[in-house]
């Protein structure tokens, strides 16, 4: 019998995890069954994929019902939604979180509310407040890369919380997030409390960057560079990642059971019907990785992958991509700001959806 192409990815030390939650998948037993044939190792969730699970069943009506005879807003009533959700996901990869190596895999996150995404403060205290609700171990809370969200990642770290930092797209601002997890650390390991039992990853997201920077490109009779920046900002960000989890200042948290900061791939679904749709899987497969992919795409690739391990592959070829963009004057950081500004709007605009549609359904309950 044919080994399972998801579940081969794993062989190459590298992680899937779901990019996708809802009532049924984890209900009608789905979600059990792509952990054990599949091989998924995790799960993320963010406002899109809740926005679209309580919008589009009746799977969550019952609940809101009950829950709208408190005083709760719909903020509240969303998060009591998604808290639950989230457990029982938890629970259900708690036995990957405890094979093997401890705390490797196994984890699910939830995102702190998208309008904190420039609020350090706010965030600070909702990823508290949140992940004191789930208690779950496996629990990872999500916080946006933003500068803003730079010392959230860095207080709640020193806090002893799991953190999955997402919507990350440039270089830069990478490094900061790997040196905010790094001082977090350090200054919990300063306190004489255990740095053992916490993960985070960095969620370096890959398709966007195509879809803004290749009209870019065919403007300036670029086109043989299309669908190649992402990868090659990717394979930099893995160069990254092996300098900063190495040296002495690694080292003596590492000694004390500190774990790396994964890179983790994230917006792998392929844009652009011209690529292959699982281009973004197959390109960045590698050691300590981990790849949080939608459905579709997991499903394609179960069917027609190629599973091999090419994150390390040209990497001359990757800083050659980028020194081309400089050469035709693309300042590549500029447009992953805009990125990361757009990117809090597409998050900000389902969330806002959400609590709308729990309105109306507190209204018609």
């Amino acid at each position: 019998m044919e080994t399972n192409k998801v579940k081969k990815i794993h062989d190459y030390g590298q992680s899937i995890w779901l990019d996708f939650i809802d009532r049924d998948i984890i209900k009608s037993g789905k979600l059990k069954e792509l952990i054990e044939i599949d091989g998924v190792r995790g799960l993320t969730s963010n406002p899109a994929i809740f926005e679209k699970a309580i919008s589009s069943s009746a799977d969550y009506d019952a609940d809101i019902a009950e829950l709208s005879k408190e005083d709760l807003s719909n903020e509240d009533i969303f998060y009591r939604l998604a808290v639950k959700d989230i457990q029982q996901a938890a629970d259900l990869l708690l036995p990957v979180y405890n094979e093997g190596v401890i705390g490797a895999d196994g984890y699910v996150s939830l995102e702190v509310s998208p309008l904190l995404a420039l609020d350090t403060e706010g965030t600070i205290k909702q990823a508290l407040e949140l992940w004191e609700q789930v208690d779950r171990k496996n629990v990872m809370i999500k916080i946006p890369g933003t500068q803003p969200g730079l010392a959230a990642i860095k207080k709640t770290i020193a806090e002893g919380l799991n953190i999955n930092v997402t919507l990350l797209f440039g270089l830069e601002r990478y490094k900061k997030v790997a040196e905010a997890y790094i001082e977090g650390l350090e200054e919990r390991a300063a306190k004489g409390e255990s740095i053992k039992e916490i993960s985070s990853v960095a969620s370096f997201f890959l398709s966007r960057i195509d879809v803004l920077i290749d009209p870019i490109l065919d403007e300036k009779e670029m086109g043989d560079l299309k669908g190649e920046v992402a990868i090659a900002s990717a394979k930099k960000a893995y160069e990254i990642y092996k300098e900063v989890f190495k040296g002495e200042r690694w080292e003596k948290l590492a000694a004390l059971g500190a774990k790396p900061q994964r890179l983790l791939w994230a917006s792998t679904s392929s844009k652009n019907p011209a690529f292959k749709d699982t281009k973004y899987v197959e390109a960045l497969i590698g050691p300590d990785t981990v790849d949080t992919i939608p459905m579709e795409t997991l499903e394609a690739y179960r069917d027609h992958g190629d599973p091999e391990s090419r994150l390390e592959i040209d990497l001359e070829g990757a800083s050659s991509v980028l020194a081309q963009l400089r050469h035709a004057d693309i300042d590549l950081a500029q447009l992953t700001q805009q990125l990361e500004d757009e990117g809090i709007e597409k998050f900000n605009a389902p969330y806002e959806k959400l609590l709308n549609a729990i309105e109306q359904q507190k209204q018609s309950a």
